[in-house]
């Protein structure tokens, strides 16, 4: 019984330092290449680990006094303790949704002064990408448009709605740059809702208002979306959905559908068109 709880406490002292080296391994890219946790509060949920199976590991395999162990468990528990409550008292504002697929993470991480949104490497680990050009007022929200498009819409300090899309996919033009505008070209229908471009920029019709958006106000995310801006406030979110399939010669989608999304805080219909 003894032999089995000293090899079950040194698997607890194993995993505890696998963790440890994890840590130290965040630190290190952390410093020299910026890269964070995707959730911040993943360090101090590691660290709670951490302090757990040392402690366990400390009673099942050190043969020494009752009151040294006790005085173990004690700084550890500080440690736990302390971890937990930073866990819960964390200043930065996190942003996180996963893809409907599981595949893509879009995460905006904020602070007093501004908001930042992250790539994702390897799932748990993220780097900054930008800033979102306004400070947000604590109002949001996030839907997909497609498994790889995610479009937060959100409200300034003016109380302005605007939109930031996540996008992390391609069309088939094999990595190469290529504008939605031009992919677009000619004239999509879906219910109730019309687009077509030209050289004046996009025109969208929708329960018989038209609007008509300059290329000055069309403002490109990825490859795979745009979104619509009047008076510095966003209005409409194009993403062109996972079955749009462009020539690479040409850059213009030859087959499939796209997505139209109004910027709106309320629950909005995703509005499917075809050419």
């Amino acid at each position: 019984m003894n032999n089995h709880k000293k090899t079950i406490g040194s698997f607890f002292f194993v995993i505890a330092i696998g963790f440890f080296l994890l840590q130290i391994g965040y630190l290190y890219l952390h410093s020299k290449f910026l890269i964070e946790y995707s959730d911040n509060r993943l360090f101090y949920v590691i660290n709670i680990f951490v302090g757990i199976l040392l402690s366990l590991s400390f009673w099942m395999v050190l043969n020494i006094k009752k009151k040294v162990r006790i005085l173990y468990s004690f700084v550890f528990l500080l440690f736990i303790i302390f971890n937990v409550i930073m866990l819960f008292k964390h200043p930065i504002t996190q942003i996180i949704s996963v893809s409907p697929d599981f595949e893509h993470i879009f995460i905006v991480k904020e602070n007093r002064e501004e908001a930042h949104y992250y790539r994702t490497y390897y799932g748990i680990f993220a780097r900054q990408k930008e800033n979102l050009p306004y400070q947000m007022n604590g109002e949001y929200k996030i839907d997909w448009l497609a498994p790889d498009v995610a479009a937060m819409t959100y409200k300034a300090k003016d109380n302005s709605i605007h939109q930031y899309i996540g996008t992390y996919g391609d069309r088939g033009r094999g990595g190469s740059y290529y504008y939605v505008g031009s992919a677009i070209h000619g004239e999509w229908k879906g219910t109730n809702s019309k687009i077509w471009t030209g050289t004046d920029g996009i025109s969208i019709e929708h329960s018989g208002n038209t609007e008509t958006f300059s290329w000055d106000h069309v403002i490109q995310f990825g490859t795979i979306a745009v979104v619509l801006v009047e008076n510095k406030e966003a209005k409409w979110t194009i993403a062109l959905n996972d079955d749009f399939k462009i020539d690479p010669s040409t850059g213009i989608g030859v087959s499939g559908t796209i997505s139209l999304y109004k910027a709106s805080m309320g629950d909005i219909e995703l509005i499917t068109l075809q050419r």
